[in-house]
């Protein structure tokens, strides 16, 4: 779970590390849920300068590559104004039972951010 926004907190790059990391060692990372300000890293209409990070492409070329879901929490995102026509490719919208879902399913469970 990544709660934090990009260019804000260090969360969600050590998350994205993490999930990287667990892939290489043949780990299986099969959902990644942002909720709170972690929905701001879905949202297609940030641009980062060309010399930065792009944290949202990079996320969704992991769920194309590996599988990974990225769902973004519905009622955070609406919150915070994202909504299906601003949501970046690679990433859907959905509500708090993925979460609740894939905690049941997996051995672990890690939240990136406060």
């Amino acid at each position: 779970m990544v709660n934090e926004g990009p260019y804000n907190h260090q969360a969600v790059d050590s998350a994205y590390q993490f999930a990287k990391a667990a892939i290489a060692k043949g780990h299986t990372v099969s959902r990644v849920f942002f909720y709170y300000d972690g929905v701001h890293n879905a949202n297609k209409l940030l641009e980062a300068p060309q010399d930065e990070r792009q944290i949202g492409k990079l996320w969704a070329e992991m769920a194309k590559e590996h599988g990974v879901d990225l769902v973004v929490c519905v009622a955070a995102g609406l919150r915070r104004g994202l909504k299906e026509e601003t949501l970046a490719e690679g990433f859907r919208i959905s509500g708090l039972g993925q979460l609740i879902e894939v905690g049941i399913q997996a051995d672990r469970m890690m939240t990136f951010g406060d």
